[in-house]
């Protein structure tokens, strides 16, 4: 069911996936600029996803929002939408995959546990990675712990490593720990959505922040479980604030909204993303098809850009 299944020759199919929590601030715009932009450079298309995998942060409101703000600045999508919240059986059925294949184990433990765990001298894996408190753990013990709660369902990864290329970063090489496909109240992890999503609407690139180049290595080793399609990877720098750190919404006005009660419209916060990219003049009003016409990769810069009013 999840197997290769033979994408256009030589298309490219780039996505935009928001999960509509809230408004996008500048970066996330900047990112979204920047895979219309990678997409429409070799003739390809950019398709949305609204990633409401999680029902208690997603709403229509923030959806929205998010739509629209999008749309004012000259980014639009082709090709089919894809809705995480209406994808739940294909979830559970990779699940069953993974797990048919001996892949999934159950995981008892909390989150202060985990890191309770990771944190013991003895114990030598990156920040955040699982131990493997579970792994072995006999059906007596199983049975033991769900009497106390309900068990997430992690993967069996047995902290293999994993290279791949990011076409801004070069070659990585990344340890993939047991992580959680599904938690413990039932919902299937955004790690396993996305590479399904992925595949079902043809992706073939994927350009996000830089801030998810760490874990991608997870979604490598998932498309191979499930004898997915690989896709390129193009991780692009973040937007900061003033003080180096990623912006957020607690910066101030650094949504299209709040920006415009400051009286910049879309276009001038189109053109101020434009000069953190290399690709337009402090004070010039562009286009997509502006930055289009004089977009090239290998010139974008690698470093983080700053966001200041």
């Amino acid at each position: 069911m999840f197997g290769n299944t033979g994408f256009g020759d030589g298309e490219a199919i780039g996505r935009y996936a928001p999960s509509p929590s809230g408004d996008l601030h500048v970066g996330n715009l900047r990112t979204a600029m920047l895979a219309w932009l990678s997409a429409h450079d070799v003739d390809g298309e950019l398709r949305l996803r609204i990633d409401d995998l999680d029902p208690r942060v997603s709403s229509a409101e923030h959806e929205a929002s998010q739509r629209t703000d999008l749309a004012a600045l000259g980014i639009d999508f082709s090709g089919p939408e894809l809705r995480q919240s209406e994808r739940t059986e294909v979830y559970l059925t990779a699940i069953q995959q993974l797990d048919d294949a001996e892949l999934l184990y159950p995981c008892f433990c909390s989150r202060r546990e985990v890191r309770e765990a990771a944190a013991a001298p003895h114990v030598h894996l990156p920040d955040g990675a699982y131990p493997g408190t579970c792994r072995d753990l006999s059906s007596a013990d199983q049975a033991r712990r769900a009497e106390d709660r309900p068990a997430a369902m992690r993967v069996r990864a047995n902290n293999l490593t994993v290279d791949y290329v990011d076409r801004n970063f070069g070659k990585q090489s990344e340890l993939v720990d047991d992580f959680v496909i599904q938690r413990n109240d039932g919902v299937p992890s955004y790690n396993l959505a996305t590479v399904l999503d992925d595949d079902e609407q043809r992706i073939t690139e994927v350009v996000r922040g830089a801030d998810l180049l760490a874990g991608t290595a997870r979604h490598v080793w998932l498309r191979r479980m499930l004898d997915l399609r690989p896709v390129e990877h193009a991780h692009v720098p973040l937007v900061m604030n003033t003080e180096g750190e990623r912006l957020a919404k607690r910066d101030g006005a650094v949504t299209l909204s709040d920006l415009a009660e400051l009286g910049m419209d879309a276009s001038a916060v189109r053109s101020k993303l434009a000069v953190t990219l290399n690709l337009a003049e402090p004070g010039e009003r562009v286009t997509m098809d502006d930055l289009l016409n004089r977009y090239d990769p290998t010139t974008l810069p690698l470093t983080p850009a700053t966001w200041s009013q």
